[in-house]
């Protein structure tokens, strides 16, 4: 895990940067990212062969009630990323398979973006937690 306050723009993957994972609230800058929910996206983006838009990534426990988020969002961890669903080739739900097998742990169906998150699994439990939130 890193955290930082005032993040810079220096690249943190091949097709990322930090700033991408900044918390969005208006008063303040700064950042929690976990190496393996970079890493994961990368091997996404690089298997969807197009940009991925992230929208939401840490949030700090204001911004995330702000926002409506879960209680004990993936988000608040550092683990988590919402990304927009344009200018790609596949349907969310290949997305979501690719997200699968790509070994993300979460992943979450929405109108307008997807959830993928590296949370840690109930004991005994080995498939990813699935939600569908569209309307």
């Amino acid at each position: 895990m890193v955290i930082i306050s005032k993040p810079n723009n220096f690249k943190i993957a091949e097709d990322f940067n930090l700033r991408e994972f900044i918390c969005t609230h208006p008063e303040h800058d700064h950042v929690i990212v976990y190496p393996e929910l970079v890493e994961k996206l990368q091997k996404l983006r690089n298997l969807l062969d197009n940009p991925i838009y992230i929208n939401s990534a840490y949030r700090c426990p204001e911004r995330n009630r702000q926002v409506g988020g879960a209680e004990n969002s993936q988000h608040l961890h550092g683990t988590a990323v919402d990304f927009l669903l344009r200018n790609h080739f596949y349907d969310i739900e290949e997305i979501g398979s690719m997200a699968i097998n790509i070994g993300f742990t979460g992943i979450g169906y929405y109108n307008t973006h997807i959830h993928v998150d590296i949370r840690e699994l109930p004991e005994g439990r080995t498939n990813p937690i699935i939600w569908d939130n569209r309307r």
